[in-house]
């Protein structure tokens, strides 16, 4: 209760301390209030922007706060435009733990001392962030790997500091005028479940093996190996990977690696986990990202930590790749139309508009290179024109809009000219063939081949059974009855010429099934 009452003390000092008070009354619709706060406070300098004041304070108030502002900064469909690209800015700058702690966290975790369970394990840890800290060890069959261990007391501080959060949010709601909109609440929650997530490592390390199944065999993508004796919820073992990271360009020119293949790559990375999987990394900063130097890998890219990962469904990638292709074929209405069918803008909304105003946010970016672009500005005006239009913007995309902005720095910094679009298209006109073109039909017949197989030959039964049930219902009223024998008898007119027809075609539909079994036992066996 102590420790709770001290972090209430400390939040309000660095709230009064970078003037959170005025950004909330710049809101408000009481500007006396506002004036009178201003002139109690008149020895604060609160002169910077808002935005930087904001990231200065979460920073001051420690990793928690940080990588709020850092999942706060992804929702530009809520933040001001200044706000969010600020916030943009925060890094985890958190120093590492004792290595004591680290050891008996692996005790605990594991049921033995690390010395125990590997060759060697190295003390000084290589890389600490707000969650977790990393050290090298050797397995006692010479494989090196790397165990990431998760900070001590992490649960309970996170816990105290989303209790406070979640205050803080009711608090924004009622005293900004702009709060509501921003739904705080809501952030909060989703924040709260985000990192929550993330303080369960084998949650991460089920993500890095099925992404490294998905990439399994593919010559763009290197995901490290889990080794699953040694995880549990609080300690991961994986393969030791070893690279230039993505953010040293000058490094990765000396070793020789072709800079606009990698741009144009992480394209394909990109798209390939979106619409091939609906599994994507949505954790791709430089920091997360190596360029392997390994002769038998060179020059592929390297992916780590998945404590973060977004899923779609079949729907929300057929969606989405509708309205990438008409972005890239500058099919305005079509997007519009998207949007509408989807129920994601009102029914009523006019095509016309919607269209008109697409265009408009979209149109000036086409046939320029990625470095006269900023996609950022693109997506910012296209939320303003969504909530123009009563939009909502989908909780599942939120992820994907915050890894597109991560593949556009790392194409700003690899190849400034690098056209995205121009990238992606053939790509998503392959995929989209693969869909609902002649490749789609047959992969989609052979997914249920297993089904009609069964269902076919059960055909003849199963009328029989709805035919004698409905004999057995009771007697009702003879005028109710004579009306449905009359209407029968009609139907039976009608249905005695297509009788021949149904007769072969239930034959025909026998045979299918058989020829589908055989298919199916082909292809699989």
């Amino acid at each position: 209760m102590l420790f709770k009452f001290l972090r209430v003390l400390k939040i309000a000092r660095v709230a009064y301390k970078y003037g959170w008070d005025d950004i909330a009354m710049a809101g408000l619709a009481r500007p006396r209030v506002a004036r009178f706060i201003a002139a109690v406070f008149f020895w604060r300098d609160i002169s910077k922007p808002r935005g930087v004041r904001l990231r200065q304070a979460l920073e001051e108030l420690g990793p928690i706060f940080v990588k709020f502002g850092q999942v706060l900064s992804t929702r530009r469909d809520l933040m001001p435009a200044d706000i969010a690209d600020e916030l943009a800015l925060l890094q985890d700058r958190v120093p590492p733990f004792d290595s004591n702690l680290a050891i008996a966290q692996i005790k605990k975790s594991l049921g033995a001392h690390p010395d125990q369970l590997f060759a060697r394990f190295e003390r000084e840890p290589v890389a600490s962030a707000s969650i977790a800290q990393v050290h090298f060890a050797t397995l006692k069959d010479g494989t090196e790997v790397a165990v990431k261990v998760l900070r001590p007391g992490m649960r309970r501080s996170i816990d105290d500091d989303i209790a406070l959060m979640k205050i803080t949010s009711g608090w924004v709601e009622a005293l900004w005028a702009d709060g509501r909109r921003l739904k705080p609440k809501e952030v909060v929650a989703e924040f709260d479940k985000y990192l929550h997530d993330e303080l369960d490592l084998m949650r991460e390390a089920a993500n890095a093996s099925q992404l490294r199944r998905n990439f399994m065999g593919s010559d763009l993508l290197i995901v490290p190996e889990m080794f699953w004796d040694y995880c549990s919820t609080s300690v991961i073992v994986m393969e030791r990977m070893r690279g230039i990271p993505i953010s040293q360009i000058d490094r990765l020119v000396a070793e020789g690696v072709d800079i606009k293949k990698l741009s144009r790559d992480g394209v394909e990375i990109f798209f390939t986990q979106v619409f091939r999987d609906g599994f994507f990394h949505a954790d791709m900063h430089p920091g997360n990202i190596l360029v392997s130097t390994d002769p038998a890998t060179f020059g592929r890219y390297i992916a780590l930590d998945f404590g973060i990962v977004g899923t779609l469904t079949d729907y929300d990638k057929d969606y989405l790749s509708q309205n990438f292709l008409a972005f890239f074929r500058r099919d305005y209405k079509r997007v519009a139309e998207a949007h509408i069918e989807s129920g994601w803008a009102p029914r009523e909304t006019r095509v016309d508009e919607l269209e008109s105003a697409v265009r408009a946010c979209c149109e000036p970016i086409f046939d320029r290179p990625l470095r006269d672009i900023s996609f950022g500005q693109v997506l910012l005006r296209l939320f303003q024109t969504s909530r123009r239009f009563n939009v909502e913007v989908q909780p599942q995309l939120v992820l994907l809009q915050k890894t597109l902005l991560n593949i556009e720095g790392l194409g700003r910094q690899l190849d400034p000219d690098l056209d995205l679009w121009k990238t992606a298209k053939p790509y998503l006109e392959r995929w989209m063939q693969e869909q609902i073109g002649w490749r789609g039909l047959v992969a989609r017949l052979k997914e249920e081949a297993p089904h009609y197989n069964k269902l076919i030959p059960q055909l003849p039964r199963l009328v029989h059974q709805a035919l004698q049930a409905q004999a057995e219902q009771p007697p009702r009223q003879n005028n109710e009855l004579l009306k449905e024998l009359i209407a029968e008898q009609r139907r039976t007119n009608r249905l005695l010429g297509f009788g021949v027809y149904f007769g072969g075609g239930l034959a025909v539909g026998i045979a299918a099934a058989q020829i589908l079994n055989r298919w199916y036992h082909f292809m699989w066996w």
